[in-house]
């Protein structure tokens, strides 16, 4: 999975609850057809199954991980943050040479922190700062952060709960 981060946040994904394909597409923000490759070669590696659930109005598939495919999830997450530590204490160092080496070393991996919520936003931005360039040198504008990203760590509350007000 080294040379394809979308692989990983399709895995991610799906490890955190999305099993239906409209939410992981939404989730990742991928074009359908692309996702449809990666979800068949998941699949084919043995890291996603497919089971198909008959409900009131017919048929639905649900795709999951295999104990494989969250083992992978959670190695490859390990990665990140080990990844993203050592940046930050590029950072810390004050050594901008040093840290731009590093970034452009793991720029494939950024949107991939991004999504699992590893990396630090603030610092991330001043680290940009620091070496006097811009996000968007490293980063896509579709895979810059905004209020309604839909990550892994949004905080939003989209778990379809109710908010009730008391009048205290």
């Amino acid at each position: 999975m080294e040379s394809e981060p979308k692989d990983l946040i399709v895995l991610g994904a799906i490890k955190h609850g999305n099993k239906k394909f409209d939410k992981i597409q939404k989730i990742t923000q991928i074009k359908p057809e692309e996702l449809n490759s990666i979800l068949e070669e998941l699949e084919k590696r043995g890291l996603i199954q497919t089971e198909e659930k008959k409900g009131w109005l017919g048929s639905k598939i649900e795709i999951t991980t295999t104990e494989k495919g969250s083992r992978e999830v959670d190695e490859r997450v390990h990665e990140l943050q080990t990844k993203w530590n050592q940046m930050s204490l590029i950072y810390k160092s004050g050594d901008k040479d040093k840290l731009k080496e590093e970034m452009e070393n793991n720029k494939s991996f950024i949107p991939s922190m991004m999504f699992f919520g590893i990396m630090d936003m603030m610092m991330f931005s001043m680290m940009f700062s620091m070496m006097g360039m811009a996000m968007s040198d490293y980063v896509a504008p579709e895979n810059m952060p905004d209020a309604g990203d839909g990550g892994m760590d949004d905080g939003g509350m989209d778990d379809g709960g109710f908010d009730f007000d008391i009048g205290f």
